[in-house]
């Protein structure tokens, strides 16, 4: 499910095409000074922690175990890249809201991410993870605010689609179109995802493909 507006077949199949490559770990990411040199474009998934970043990451590629999801908070404390058959890369950003470490520890992760997503030359779009059961929360709304004001491009994406009913998904997804006006950064839709049933992650290469400039009738 997503807000009006599903792409067309010739964007599904640039997606489709895209994340076919082969895709791998490249390295993990402590500070800035470690970053990789500017290469092919780059896609972030930020959010709070548990929000299901290694998960849709595993789903978006195909890969059961490229990302390593954990059921204990705020274990990511460091950036992840993942290289996409040599043109794209992912990034997995330290969740946020809640972590299962220490304050220093924690604010650390925070600094990291903060000056990712404010100062990197190759980063095409921030994909802003959202809890669908639960919606915005106050953090989500700061991490909106940041990327406002660092004019760092993102789309809001709902996950766990799969847990909520009919109903609760189309009020949840309405809620969330409307909290996105206004912020001149966002994406105008709202991509509605499930890692574990699929649903929406099509939808989702595509958005990425168009970002990152694999266009229909194009190479990246």
């Amino acid at each position: 499910m997503t807000s009006p507006g599903a792409p067309d077949a010739a964007l599904l199949e640039a997606g489709r095409k895209l994340f076919a490559k082969p895709c791998r770990f490249e390295r993990a990411v402590a500070a800035v000074d470690d970053l990789p040199p500017p290469g092919p474009p780059e896609i972030a998934f930020a959010g709070r922690s548990n929000v299901g970043k290694s998960s849709l990451i595993n789903a978006l590629t195909g890969r059961r175990a490229l990302a390593r999801a954990s059921h204990a908070p705020g274990r990511t404390q460091q950036l992840i890249f993942f290289d996409l058959g040599g043109v794209l890369r992912l990034v997995d950003t330290p969740g946020y809201g809640f972590a299962a470490i220490g304050k220093a520890q924690a604010a650390a992760s925070r600094e990291l991410t903060r000056e990712y997503l404010g100062g990197r030359s190759p980063l095409s779009c921030v994909l802003l993870l959202v809890d669908g059961r639960h919606g915005l929360k106050d953090s989500d709304r700061e991490m909106m605010a940041l990327l406002d004001q660092a004019a760092a491009p993102y789309a809001v994406v709902l996950t766990k689609r799969d847990a909520i009913r009919e109903t609760e998904a189309a009020r949840r997804l309405e809620s969330v179109l409307l909290a996105i006006r206004g912020h001149h950064a966002a994406y105008p839709e709202v991509f509605f995802t499930s890692a574990r049933g699929g649903e929406g992650v099509a939808e989702l290469r595509s958005h990425i493909a168009l970002m990152s400039g694999a266009r229909p009738g194009g190479r990246l």
